[in-house]
This record gives structure tokens, C-alpha cells and sequence, in this order.
């Protein structure tokens, strides 16, 4: 519970630089009457929106196991990052029916000087909580926080984009360049929603978990065969932030039902130190000179006659 509170903090920072770029980038829009402006404004807001459903999701993720859910909630986090991907979508293509009538009646922009101050202010707000997520969220393996600061970086992208073309509106008096600019960065933006939603897809699928941290358990199992333990059957799964493994050990047939088992309570918690994260592991344990051991590799069991 302790670290999903950690987690939560993240959390509360980003609906805090939510609602302060928004009051920034309305500031500026007020100011200059820049569809691009207007276009980066309408974005926080779900930021905003999308910070809350993260806050909500993790709050259920951190539920303990039930009767319902005898494995925990912490596919919640996926459900998230969904969320989140979709509503990344859904600002490009608010920006982009923003932005497409300017390109046929452009309009003048006024006191754009202060209009950028007050966005390129917004605009380090997000890059720094943004990082701060993203940093954490890939440190404690925690979806909601990685894209939730994905998310904010798609933000601080499309702000780039705005007063780039703000800048160049400022310099020409082409004020054409101000919508061109935002619709090249929606473009993007969507490209950006589509990975957040298909990496979800693939967590809900169970998805492994990452192939450094397989190769961290397949070093320690391989170094146990001067113990005469050997292994098969590896299967990983992410669910969250916390990760399940289940695993075959082969073992001398002579052994007892109890030092088996201790072997397998030791090379669990072995396992389970390697990772910060939360980790569920599982073993069966097998005969190492029986050949029928070998019959139930992966998840489909070899039928027997």
C-alpha cells in the first residue's frame, strides 16, 4: 500500500500542472487570439481530465486481492493508459477541426510577445512533470505514471510546435504558418495515442514481462545446474506493476517431498529480490529422470494416453 501511495503523489503533480497550464495557455490564447493557442489550452484540459482517471485507476489497482479477484487489481492500470491514449486522439482531432478552417481564413494575431512568455512558461511546467513521470513510472514499472507523462510530453510537443509557429507568424506576418503548425503536431500527437492504446491492448492480453528481466531469471536458474536443478517451462506475464512467473524445476528423483519444496520456497525468493516490483512466483516441481516431466511445457499439457 505504502508504494501506491508513493505513486500517487506523481499523480497529484500532474493534476497541479494541469490546471496551471491551462490557466497559462488560456492566458495567452486571451492575449493573441492564436487558434494555436487556443488548440494547446484545449489539450491540458485532458490533461487534466486524463490525470484524474489515471489517480482513479491507480486507486483501484492498489485494491487487494479478492474473492473476485483472487490475483489483484492491477490491470486497472492498463485500463488507464487506454484512457489516456484515447484522449490523446481525441485533442489531435479537436486541434486539427481547429486549426483546418484557419488555413482558409487566416486571422491577425495581436501582443504575441507576451502570448509566448506565458506559453513557453506552461510549456516548462509540463516538460518537467512530465520527465518526473516518465522517470518514475519506468523505475517502479508503473504504466500509469509512464503514460501519464507521455501523455504531458505529447503536450509539451504540441506547445513546441504552437510557438514555433507563432515565432515564424512573428517574424513573416504570414499567419497561415499558425495553423499549418498545429496540424503537423496533431499529427503527431495521434501517433503518440495509438502506441499508449496498443501497448495497453497488449498488457491486457498478457503481454511478458521484459526481456532484461527474463534474462536476469534464466541466469539465475541456469547457475543452479551445478546443484543438479535444471528447469523448463518458463512463463512470464506483466500485469501492472507487478509481475508473475511460473516455472518447472527438475530435480533428482531421490530427493524428499520436503527438500524439494525448501529448494523451491528458496529459488521463489530468490526470484522475487531480483525486482523492486512486486513479483508472484510459482514452481512445480519434477523428477529430472522421468521423461514424462518433459510433457507439459508451456501452457498447453501434452494429453497422455
Amino acid at each position: 500500500m505504502m508504494k501506491q501511495e508513493s505513486l500517487k503523489k506523481f499523480i497529484y503533480l500532474s493534476i497541479a500542472a494541469a490546471v496551471v497550464t491551462i490557466l497559462l495557455k488560456f492566458y495567452a490564447f486571451y492575449l493573441t487570439g492564436s487558434m494555436g493557442f487556443f488548440s494547446d489550452a484545449l489539450e491540458s484540459f485532458v490533461n487534466l481530465f486524463a490525470a484524474v482517471v489515471a489517480l482513479i485507476m491507480l486507486t483501484i489497482s492498489a485494491k487487494p486481492a479478492d474473492k473476485e479477484h483472487e490475483y489483484g487489481h492491477s490491470k486497472a492500470e492498463y485500463f488507464s493508459s487506454a484512457i489516456e491514449g484515447a484522449l490523446i486522439v481525441l485533442a489531435a482531432l479537436s486541434i486539427l477541426l481547429s486549426a483546418v478552417p484557419r488555413l482558409f481564413d487566416p486571422k491577425p494575431l495581436t501582443n504575441i510577445d507576451i502570448g509566448l512568455v506565458f506559453s513557453l512558461a506552461a510549456s516548462l511546467v509540463n516538460l518537467t512533470v512530465s520527465l518526473v513521470l516518465i522517470h518514475n513510472g519506468k523505475k517502479k514499472h508503473s504504466l500509469v505514471l509512464e503514460a501519464d507523462g507521455k501523455h504531458i510530453m505529447t503536450d509539451v510537443w504540441t506547445s513546441a510546435g504552437v510557438i514555433a509557429g507563432i515565432l515564424v507568424v512573428r517574424f513573416t506576418g504570414i499567419y497561415i504558418f499558425d495553423p499549418i503548425i498545429a496540424i503537423a503536431v496533431a499529427i503527431n500527437i495521434i501517433y503518440t495515442g495509438y502506441q499508449l492504446i496498443s501497448r495497453s491492448a497488449s498488457g491486457l492480453m498478457d503481454a511478458s514481462i521484459s526481456d532484461e528481466a527474463v534474462k536476469k531469471i534464466t541466469a539465475y536458474l541456469d547457475s543452479l545446474k551445478e546443484q543438479h536443478i535444471e528447469y523448463h517451462s518458463l512463463m512470464t506475464r506483466q500485469a501492472g506493476q507487478r509481475m508473475f512467473i511460473s516455472v518447472h524445476l527438475l530435480v533428482p528423483g531421490w530427493w524428499t517431498v520436503k527438500k524439494g519444496h525448501d529448494y523451491a520456497d528458496l529459488i521463489e525468493q530468490s526470484i522475487e529480490n531480483m525486482f523492486e516490483e512486486p513479483v508472484n512466483v510459482s514452481t512445480h516441481i519434477e523428477p529430472i529422470d522421468d521423461p514424462t516431466s518433459m510433457n507439459d511445457i508451456g501452457i498447453y499439457r501434452k494429453k497422455t494416453d
